[in-house]
């Protein structure tokens, strides 16, 4: 069957995760590594550190290798028995993820879990390294291309998962494939938005084609909850910093509590791919773990279809399903 041809639903929610999941419900995952990009604060700390408490070995993909290792050093105190590793990753810069990949396929024969999780919100405008819009390039083409070029070892593993980290705010997203890179008309949280958009339009076109390659790799998108992280002030002038540290503190769930629904998509066993995790609250800010709906613009399968073929030349980079290998067009 060709990739382009499946006719199942995005996002189904005819499965329901049962009542009352929680860190005691994971399974133990000695002998499994994951990727966390992210990892060194907030739910990517929290979710690399649950990995490891289950027996996962972890590679932490970071930014900042200083604060790599000082989360390293905050997991390996509670997780003695799993390796933890601190790489460096700049999904701003499609070099940094050609180095990162290459170094990690080198390593590593396999890998059982990438979790999409480093992320930017509501920056002024400003371009990658490769000259795209900065929330767009490294929230969606950063982990597009870094997915991408992992994919010989996600298929070497046995049923290995992509767990993206997406947001409610997709609902603010608009993908213009006449701007993209927002170079016409930038608003910070709708470009934010937008980007979440794509990651769950990536989600959804992964699963459908590797499915329809017979691959066992699952895909899945998370959405933490409002979960109280840097995320939402880094960047922001003072003035919002304050009143966004208002709901922050009376409203928003603790990181750990946010990493939920991530370990959940991650680690959940039977759970199928191409679904939507996040809290089942009425809010959608908290709550257990549940099986949700996204809105309308994040089930359009010709967007996810036309974004995945933009994604592919903006980053040169190549899904071969068929191969289970990834290549590089030639430069440019």
């Amino acid at each position: 069957m060709s990739p382009d041809s499946t006719d199942a639903a995005p996002f189904s929610t005819t499965y329901s995760i049962p009542d009352g999941w929680g860190l005691h419900k994971m399974p133990d995952l000695t002998g499994k590594l994951a990727v966390v990009t992210g990892a060194n604060t907030g739910l990517g700390l929290c979710t690399a550190r649950e990995l490891a408490r289950a027996g996962a070995d972890v590679v932490l993909a970071v930014r900042s290798t200083a604060r790599g290792t000082t989360a390293a050093a905050d997991i390996r105190a509670v997780a003695r028995d799993s390796r933890v590793d601190v790489r460096r990753l700049d999904l701003a810069d499609l070099s940094s993820v050609r180095e990162f990949t290459d170094r990690f396929l080198d390593e590593h024969p396999a890998l059982d879990l990438l979790v999409n999780n480093a992320g930017i919100m509501a920056t002024p405008y400003r371009t990658t390294a490769d000259g795209f819009e900065l929330q767009f390039g490294t929230n969606h083409l950063g982990h597009y291309a870094l997915t991408g070029r992992l994919l010989p070892a996600l298929t070497a593993a046995t049923a290995a998962r992509v767990v993206t980290v997406s947001s409610d705010l997709h609902s603010m997203g608009r993908l213009d494939f006449g701007d993209l890179q927002s170079k016409r008309k930038y608003g910070r949280l709708r470009a934010y938005g937008t980007s979440k958009l794509a990651n769950l339009l990536f989600t959804a076109e992964l699963d459908r084609r590797a499915t329809a390659a017979g691959l066992s790799v699952r895909a899945y998108a998370v959405h933490p909850g409002f979960a109280a992280t840097s995320l939402t002030i880094t960047g922001q002038p003072a003035l919002v910093q304050r009143l966004m540290s208002i709901p922050t503190t009376l409203v928003a769930v603790s990181p750990l509590t946010g990493s939920l629904p991530i370990l959940c998509a991650s680690t959940l066993p039977d759970l199928p791919g191409g679904v939507f995790v996040g809290p089942r609250g009425k809010s959608g800010m908290r709550g257990a773990p549940g099986v949700i709906l996204p809105k309308e613009n994040a089930r359009d399968r010709a967007a996810a279809v036309r974004l995945w073929e933009v994604s592919q030349s903006l980053t040169d980079t190549h899904y071969d399903f068929s191969a289970a290998a990834v290549s590089d067009s030639p430069a440019k």
